[in-house]
């Protein structure tokens, strides 16, 4: 499932194209995804400006000029795809319809943008954007780990007390939001931190350390245009390229990068997810 720095790299792909723009058509293809579709949702985007794209943890948010606002969920497998103008350094034109083209929206300047999600485990939902914040997949999400409210004394006392693991903690939604598995892994190999380590059991020096680690691997992501194992690409198609730089995640029986450093990185599963790390460097 795409993490913070994918979703936040497919909204800076469609930004340019999508903000100030009007959608001339909105089209609907089948009734739900993960979940059904709002009522008349076609008609009530076609013929509204986007005002802003914003992002919230894994979520993409499209402020309309109806008062409304479109949130999207990639799911598994979803991909935003423009066509139709130039985006980086490619220019795409229009594709033949695909049998998983969910929604797509024809944008007055021409552009066309499609969602397509073969898994269907993507969603989208219209909410008044004033009350967007309150929405039930949104209300109880921590703070933002880019954002100023996620900070070294807020992230010490979150953790302070907690008999889960560390990695555990870290990807509890309600404690930050937006970090996935891949981004836990490479956070705690950075801060030298092992993924058993019970949360509460890391000094509060120790645990906001964390914050800027956290908020470098994010942004080392981000500008990487994200990781793509499986099915995440750009809203250009482009593939994201973190993934050769990951420093544990996938690399189990591999040699440890730290210089000087005879580990090997293991795998060990908690709670059905797989954590990588290296048991010498990280304790």
């Amino acid at each position: 499932m795409p993490e913070l720095p994918e979703v936040e790299t497919v909204r800076r792909g469609l930004a340019p194209v999508m903000e100030g723009a009007v959608i001339a058509r909105a089209l609907v293809n089948r009734p739900d995804l993960r979940w059904p579709f709002p009522p008349d949702m076609a008609a009530r985007l076609t013929g509204q400006r986007v005002l802003m794209l914003r992002r919230r943890s894994k979520y993409i948010l499209a402020d309309l000029g109806s008062g409304e606002t479109l949130l999207i969920h990639l799911g598994m497998s979803g991909r935003m795809l423009v066509s139709g103008q130039g985006v980086g350094r490619f220019v795409h034109a229009h594709p033949a319809p695909e049998k998983h083209d969910h929604v797509v929206l024809e944008m007055a300047n021409g552009v066309r943008i499609t969602f397509n999600d073969p898994r269907r485990f993507g969603a989208m939902d219209l909410v008044p954007s004033a009350a967007a914040e309150a929405h039930p997949l949104l209300a109880k999400l921590g703070p933002e780990p880019l954002g100023n409210g996620f900070h070294a004394p807020y992230l010490a006392a979150a953790l302070n007390g907690r008999a889960s693991p560390i990695k555990a903690a870290l990807l509890d939604q309600r404690i930050v939001a937006g970090l996935g598995n891949i981004y836990v892994c490479e956070t705690l190999f950075r801060a030298r931190i092992s993924p058993r380590r019970r949360a509460r059991n890391i000094s509060a020096k120790r645990a906001g350390g964390l914050v800027p680690i956290i908020r470098a691997v994010l942004d080392d992501a981000i500008a990487a245009g994200g990781s793509s194992l499986r099915d995440f690409r750009h809203a250009s198609g482009e593939l994201g390229y973190f993934q050769h730089t990951f420093d544990v995640y996938g690399r189990e029986a591999e040699p440890c990068r730290t210089e000087g450093c005879t580990g090997v990185i293991a795998r060990v599963v908690q709670a059905g997810r797989s954590s990588f790390y290296c048991p010498r460097c990280q304790r």
